[in-house]
């Protein structure tokens, strides 16, 4: 980082006017921006090639990618009508047992500060604002006691496969001092996946100083101000020396892809309260997961980045339930880009929902701005469903939920409501 070695941020930090000049028409875009894809194009426009691009990719030719969001648009919506209900609507629910005004939370992801200088403080303030949960990486570029100071409900601490005990035994701690409430241990993350968009741009953090990479800087002249006016951003809550460019070298350096279920066994032990197994995709990896003791069973595919032709999360979610029972927390995450897609979710066996790309495409168009606005924008999209769907709180969209989505096309015989009697309702079609 040539530039900040020279103190470059210092001097440029101080000088005045620049930033709000520059940064006047993405903020008029976030505030006219009416869905999470508006926020995608604000986001595309005002970053680095590169860094959009790291955002919005999936692994090899982004099949899972593009079937995690298709699959959601198979599942049609059979409403009830006449329901009485009033809106604002109860959106609140429990997530890893704490109260919360929302069934949906930031996912923990990495190197925020690299999409926009507000970084994870961003996201923490936003979910603080909207009263939900927050989700923070180990591979964040904020610290522990900084979103602690921030965030002030509750909280989930993600954790890779680190090779070094001394390592996790040390992050746990600064988990546990800074009041997070779970621990999300993921699992599909044992290789680096292969993201061809990142290697066509020679992708790395900060831009190498090439023709390509300095033309692009120049065509997002608020991104590169951010980046070149503010210190350069480190893993502060795993190594403060290791420097954020260095990302696949770290992680391939520190992840054990030889970690199995006795590892995990052994971390539970070491964290000792509420678990999430991140990366579940199969009922018996599932059950495996709940018998050793983790509380909650995360159904995700790392966003379609990792493994190319993963199934997409909402297909599998309703084997995961079964497999699991009534009694166990599931989060869902993938593919979600509209509040109705939170509704098909929780409707279909989802405890809570996590979004990644949404808040983060938030986050790059306008900082912590642009992440109330994301989050603002699926809550009213998910109130706005549950009302037309007939259903006025968390629960009852849950409960009846089974009954209310169908495959497009599939009769009603097809599809029978097959947890209504597990969650308090006769059986058959609600």
């Amino acid at each position: 980082m040539p530039f900040h070695r020279m103190g470059v941020h210092k001097v440029l930090s101080k000088v005045p006017l620049v930033k709000p000049i520059l940064e006047a028409p993405y903020a008029r875009a976030v505030d006219n921006a009416v869905n999470i894809a508006d926020l995608r194009k604000i986001a595309k426009w005002r970053a680095h090639k590169m860094v959009f691009d790291y955002l919005d990719a999936g692994a090899d030719d982004e099949i899972s990618l593009r079937r995690g969001k298709d699959a959601y648009s198979e599942l049609e919506m059979h409403y009830h009508v006449l329901s009485g209900l009033q809106p604002p609507l109860d959106l609140s629910t429990k997530i890893f047992g704490k109260d919360v005004n929302l069934p949906f939370f930031t996912c923990p992801t990495a190197g925020n500060r690299m999409f926009h200088t507000d970084g994870e403080t961003a996201a923490a303030k936003a979910a603080e604002h909207h009263g939900t949960l927050y989700g923070l990486s180990s591979l964040a570029t904020t610290s522990i006691p900084d979103i602690a100071k921030i965030h002030k409900g509750p909280k989930v601490f993600q954790l890779y496969v680190w090779k070094d005990r001394e390592l996790v035994k040390d992050v746990l701690q600064k988990a546990k001092e800074g009041n997070f409430d779970a621990l999300a241990l993921t699992v599909d993350f044992t290789w680096y996946g292969n993201r061809e968009r990142d290697i066509r741009n020679g992708f790395t953090i900060p831009p190498n100083y090439t023709p390509k990479q300095v033309w692009e800087a120049i065509k997002a002249p608020v991104w590169s101000w951010d980046f070149l006016s503010n210190p350069a951003y480190t893993y502060a809550n795993i190594n403060t020396e290791v420097p954020a460019d260095s990302l696949a070298a770290f992680v391939n350096s520190q992840i054990n892809p030889a970690f199995d279920w006795k590892d995990a066994e052994w971390l539970l032990g070491e964290w000792n309260g509420p678990s999430a197994i991140k990366g579940v995709v199969r009922p018996d990896d599932a059950i495996k997961a709940k018998e050793i003791g983790f509380t909650t069973m995360w159904v995700s595919n790392h966003g379609a980045r990792q493994l190319e032709t993963s199934p997409a999360t909402i297909d599998v979610l309703p084997s995961i339930r079964d497999a699991v029972g009534a009694d166990t927390e599931i989060i869902l995450d993938g593919g979600i880009q509209r509040g109705t897609d939170i509704a098909k979710a929780l409707a279909l066996g989802a405890d809570a929902v996590g979004i990644g790309k949404p808040y983060l495409y938030g986050l790059t168009a306008g900082g912590e701005k642009g992440v109330k606005k994301a989050i603002e924008i699926l809550k009213v999209e998910l109130d706005r469903a549950m009302g037309l769907l007939g259903t006025g709180t968390v629960d009852e969209l849950k409960k009846r939920g089974p009954g209310l989505i169908k495959r497009r096309g599939a009769s009603a015989r097809d599809y029978p409501d097959r947890y209504a009697s597990e969650r308090g309702y006769g059986g058959g079609i609600i």
